[in-house]
């Protein structure tokens, strides 16, 4: 598949098989991450693999953030709620945790570091695409809530930028009406 096509193909599916995805796969949609463009070569990613019974403590993580949000524990919606969090890490075989871990030197731009680390997302959905995975890149107020970067031992600075669910696709998605990239685009050709 070239480049091009995995673009104009690739689309989020958070529908996944119940079938394991073999290290070597996983392995391969995060070293096409490490070769993101990033400044000074930082390169500010990290990535953390959850899977099996390591998705009991993302659940219980997820549970503890919805709690500390204020939602009522007794109410019936607050029952949906915080059983749909604790759901969410079941929703495919394999989750990557994306961060970015923002160099301390000071000619580092911090916002370059979480460009990067963008970067490296895009470079993951592209690959899993590639290599007949489906992914479903993953935010919202939980993934950057003090309680996931102390999960995942990150520091004050840093930002988990993602949840990627990844596996096999068990549903299929129809291609989204895009604008075209001409009525996105300003040609600048001389002297304004």
């Amino acid at each position: 598949m070239d480049v091009m096509e995995a673009i104009k193909t690739r689309r989020s599916i958070g529908k996944f098989k119940d079938e394991k995805v073999p290290k070597e796969l996983i392995e391969k949609v995060i070293e096409a991450a490490t070769f993101a463009p990033n400044r000074y070569i930082t390169e500010p990613w990290r990535f953390f693999v959850i899977s099996g019974d390591g998705r009991r403590a993302l659940s219980r993580l997820m549970e503890g953030i919805a709690l500390d949000s204020g939602i009522d524990p007794n109410s019936e919606e607050g029952k949906k709620n915080i059983e749909k969090q604790k759901d969410k890490p079941f929703r495919a075989p394999v989750i990557i945790a994306v961060a970015a871990e923002v160099t301390e030197d000071k000619k580092v731009i911090r916002l370059e570091e979480l460009g990067a680390t963008y970067a490296a997302i895009q470079n993951m959905l592209l690959a899993a695409h590639s290599i007949g995975l489906s992914s479903y890149w993953k935010t919202g107020k939980a993934c950057y809530s003090n309680k996931m970067k102390e999960f995942f031992g990150l520091k004050s600075k840093d930002e988990v930028l993602a949840l990627i669910y990844l596996g096999y696709p068990d549903a299929k998605k129809a291609m989204v009406r895009r604008k075209s990239a001409d009525s996105l685009t300003k040609w600048i050709e001389s002297d304004i």
